[in-house]
C-alpha cells in the first residue's frame, strides 16, 4: 500500500514547512526548497530532519 493522497496533501517539510513531492518510485518525499528527501519505510513517511538525505549526497 502506497502513501495515501490525503496524507500527502497535509504533510509539509519539517524544516521549512514547504510542500513535499512524492518520488515516482515511492521511495521518499522530496522538499525542493531544502534539497532534502525524507524516506518512506514500510509505507510510513519518516519525517525526521536527522533521517533526511541531502539530494546532492544521494547516489544514482
Amino acid at each position: 500500500m502506497a502513501v495515501r493522497k490525503e496524507l500527502l496533501e497535509i504533510l509539509a517539510c519539517p524544516k521549512c514547512k514547504g510542500d513535499l513531492e512524492l518520488e515516482q518510485d515511492g521511495s521518499g518525499l522530496v522538499c525542493h526548497a531544502c534539497n532534502l528527501k525524507y524516506p518512506i519505510k514500510d509505507d510510513i513517511p519518516v519525517m525526521l530532519i536527522d533521517e533526511a538525505v541531502h539530494l546532492n549526497e544521494q547516489s544514482t
